[in-house]
């Protein structure tokens, strides 16, 4: 307690993270808050409370412990490596920069509420926890927060649970969001986070975050592919190391997979685990979308193996070898179409249905990225935003997505275009995918989720617009009087003009209705372009 007290209230810039500039107290149990004022807090008065919360502990020489673990270098996994000390529960709760920042008076009322809720106070029914908030500014992005600090042995000498704290911390916030009128984040989805450290490598080295490269990659790859092993030979030939986890004892059960971006000569990889990039791109996620059967397996083993040794891989022939026939794009076109219509059927809270139209849209501008962006753009920010909505916090609470046109095989389309220049073709299906993405946009609008669709609308609007402007006008289909598929003028029309405000009587349905999936033609990515399976 006395280590995190000092850090909290430490001014010094070469012992904190960020710079704590007015560090002093907001919110605290009733002896704390009688005692000091809400002056700036020095290394005395750090002191002085962490020995004030402390003293239940030491009073009843009560020990709160954990299992520790450490790495086995031989064995490659972590092991039991004793107990540490537990007694100390640390938490900081955050606005982004654009929200501003709130009064000390409305931090005090939230950490109060925040505290009652995680079953620290009296409010539980069992003795009192000590604790303290603390607020000492803004953070080097401009987030303005406060940090709770709570010691775990109780006024009584008792132990207070932090059994399913996470889950409990993160469904108060939201009901702290809406009790003071802050931003409503969404307790859906969930995006996977960074280090400090990567971004500041980054700017550093004037690049993209590795990170984030190597998710657009790998989301275009996965979306491409038809079959594991496909996944993995797309994955290399995009220049990433791809490499796989095994099963204990073995070397043809693959349990997961890493990946990295190839570095300069004289500098080791940096690894990223699939799902420490995304949550929907864990290998467990991926294979829900791929083929499964036993050929498949085998084959998915010997390319895992040929990436772990960096041998050449075992087929060279594979459907990522072969040009899409021309009428491949007007199939995928119509299912774009296909999808954006169903899309409006389908019902806001069908999480999964929308997770997998996400992830499909998101992957095919992740791929159109690769084939045309030298440096990430607006199609590169496009697909990240779209896979927000494809991560969901937890999957496994919610069904199976309702059938769907599918259009993954447009990532395919748009990896093996033959060159970097923009087609009619393109432009026609670029229309129907900006259609979904205003679906999307629309279902989070809807729900209530602003930030989200705010993300998406700013997105289109102020990078994909410009692009779509450059783009080639679409072509006739089919060579008859009227055009075989619904095509606009330009597809700037449609981002300029979609994302429009939600007017009375959306198309989003505001009740649950049955979804009918449409009938449409899926082109196959194994047997080649344009045949039936």
């Amino acid at each position: 307690m006395s280590g995190l007290m000092l850090y909290l209230a430490s001014t010094d810039t070469d012992k904190t993270k960020n710079a704590h500039t007015d560090p002093h107290l907001v919110a605290g149990d009733a002896a704390i808050m009688a005692w000091y004022d809400d002056g700036v807090l020095d290394k005395e008065d750090a002191a002085a409370i962490a020995k004030h919360l402390d003293q239940p502990r030491k009073a009843f020489g009560v020990e709160v412990l954990q299992k520790d673990f450490r790495w086995d270098p031989v064995k490659k996994e972590r092991v039991p490596n004793g107990h540490k000390h537990a007694d100390v529960w640390h938490c900081s709760l955050s606005l982004r920069a654009e929200e501003g920042a709130l009064t000390d008076q409305q931090w005090g009322d939230i950490a109060n509420d925040f505290v009652d809720a995680m079953g620290f106070t009296e409010a539980s029914g069992k003795a009192q926890c000590r604790w303290v908030a603390i607020n000492h500014g803004t953070s080097e992005n401009g987030n303005h927060h406060i940090h709770i600090a709570v010691s775990l042995v109780r006024e009584d000498g008792t132990k207070a649970s932090t059994h399913g704290d996470y889950k409990r911390a993160q469904q108060t916030c939201r009901e702290l969001e809406t009790k003071y009128g802050l931003e409503e984040l969404s307790s859906v989805h969930a995006t996977r986070g960074y280090d400090r450290a990567e971004k500041a490598t980054a700017i550093r080295d004037e690049r993209e975050m590795h990170r984030a490269s190597i998710s657009r990659k790998v989301r275009a790859c996965a979306t491409a592919s038809a079959t594991e092993a496909e996944f993995v030979r797309r994955a290399r030939d995009t220049g990433l190391l791809v490499r796989p986890r095994y099963a204990k004892n073995t070397t043809d059960v693959i349990t997961g997979y890493a990946a990295a971006e190839r570095p300069k000569p004289g500098q080791k990889p940096v690894w990223f685990g699939g799902s420490s990039l995304a949550s929907d791109l864990g290998l467990g996620q991926l294979r829900q979308h791929w083929a499964d059967s036993p050929q498949g397996a085998t084959e998915a083993a010997a390319e895992w193996n040929a990436a772990a040794r960096n041998k050449r891989k075992v087929h060279k022939t594979g459907p990522e070898r072969t040009a899409p026939a021309a009428d491949v794009w007007v199939e995928y076109t119509r299912n774009a179409t296909a999808l954006a219509d169903e899309l409006r059927k389908i019902p806001r809270d069908d999480h999964a249905a929308w997770a997998k139209a996400a992830r499909e849209v998101s992957g095919a501008f992740a791929a159109w990225s690769y084939r045309l962006e030298p440096t990430p753009g607006p199609l590169a920010a496009t697909a990240a935003e779209l896979s927000r909505t494809a991560q969901l916090r937890a999957p496994r609470q919610h069904g199976k997505p309702v059938a769907l046109p599918s259009i993954a095989g447009t990532a395919m389309l748009f990896m093996a275009a033959s060159s970097k220049n923009k087609t009619a073709a393109q432009t026609a299906l670029m229309v129907q995918l900006i259609n979904t993405a205003f679906a999307v946009y629309e279902m989070h609008a809807q729900s209530g989720r602003a930030r989200e669709a705010q993300r998406i609308r700013s997105v289109v609007e102020n990078q994909l617009a410009p692009f779509t402007a450059t783009m080639p006008k679409p072509v006739l289909v089919g060579g008859g009087q009227k055009p075989e598929l619904p095509v606009q003028p330009r597809a700037v029309d449609i981002a300029r003009r979609g994302l429009a405000p939600i007017r009375p009587g959306s198309v989003v349905p505001t009740t649950p209705t049955p979804a009918t999936p449409a009938k449409t033609h899926q082109p196959s990515r194994e047997t080649g372009p344009g045949l039936d399976r």
